[in-house]
């Protein structure tokens, strides 16, 4: 007897729900396909990165078979090209990282009035103009910052603090802080979008007002998604090269002002590494700079989580 049942003319019937046997069985093997598929493309991408970490660690830690890492590290001199080759790191450690705060001090605030605006106050009509025209500013190739911070902000904070052309940290800063100014802002809004409309209703309900309600109960309660676009920022404004390059000056030094040109590691990086040869010290030593970014960014991406399993924790 056969197992597939028939119906009265003694033709097999479809399976369940409409299917033949046949379509069922190329589905399976479809699905077991793009299966293998979706695991090879992950392997592939999972591989990559690996490659590239090691291939960077590698090349940078051959630095230390010809410095110490104190003199790398905490040395302020960077002469790579003279007779007796100097590789102190410290200024571009410094700067980078004195830019980056500066950065984010001058953008969070904005972000966040414009995240609260779009989330809690703006009307529908305005959401739906400002949201694209943030997320527009996004994709501005950086090279367009950094021209106009090189034609218009460099020249204009050198006439208005005179003692120097205008080149430094401060407009690096300020470029940096423009162009991380709508990753904070959006990631903010969708925070306090997330946020269950009980928590705005039972503050109203007891009294508070507006401004105490988004001050006092909102951001705190979307405290972990704030942070996650604060730091992705960060990390925006770290790895940013061409902007910063067009503004920053250019010197191997430790910065004596926030208008006093200085380089910072990116930018280092781009203007030394034409000059050196594979395997030397001077090329060794600006993987080594490059190993540091990897590593700052990795890190940051790290305290992403950490903060999102504590979220999900509460």
């Amino acid at each position: 007897m056969s197992i597939a049942a028939k119906d009265l003319n003694g033709r097999a019937k479809p399976a369940a729900g409409g299917q033949s046997p046949k379509w069922t069985k190329a589905q399976h093997r479809f699905d077991h396909t793009m299966r293998w598929v979706f695991v090879g493309s992950a392997i592939l991408v999972a591989a990559v990165i690996f490659s590239i970490i090691l291939f960077v660690g590698f090349q940078g830690t051959q630095t230390f078979k010809d410095l110490s890492f104190a003199e790398f590290f905490l040395s302020t001199d960077w002469s790579p090209s003279s007779e007796q080759p100097r590789f102190g790191a410290f200024p571009f450690l410094y700067s980078t990282l004195l830019m980056t705060l500066l950065a984010v001090v001058l953008s969070v605030p904005l972000a966040l009035s414009g995240a609260v605006f779009m989330a809690k106050i703006a009307p529908k009509w305005m959401r739906e103009i400002l949201r694209p025209a943030a997320d527009l500013f996004v994709g501005i190739p950086s090279v367009v910052y950094g021209l106009i911070g090189l034609t218009v902000i460099v020249p204009f904070l050198g006439k208005t603090f005179g003692g120097g052309l205008g080149y430094g940290i401060l407009p690096a800063s300020i470029i940096l802080a423009v162009m991380i100014l709508p990753t904070i802002m959006s990631i903010s809004e969708d925070a306090l979008r997330s946020l269950p409309g009980r928590l705005e209703e039972a503050s109203l309900a007891l009294g508070a007002t507006r401004w105490q309600t988004i001050w006092r109960v909102l951001l705190p309660a979307a405290r972990p998604g704030i942070l996650t676009g604060v730091i992705l920022g960060m990390g925006r404004a770290i790895g940013e090269t061409m902007a910063v390059f067009m503004v920053i000056g250019n010197s191997p030094k430790i910065p004596g002002s926030l208008l006093d040109s200085t380089t910072v590691l990116t930018t280092a990086i781009v203007k030394d590494m034409p000059n050196t040869f594979y395997g030397t010290t001077w090329n060794n030593a600006l993987y080594l700079m490059a190993l540091v970014l990897l590593v700052i960014s990795l890190g940051l991406i790290l305290l992403i989580r950490i903060i999102a399993k504590r979220s999900e924790l509460k």
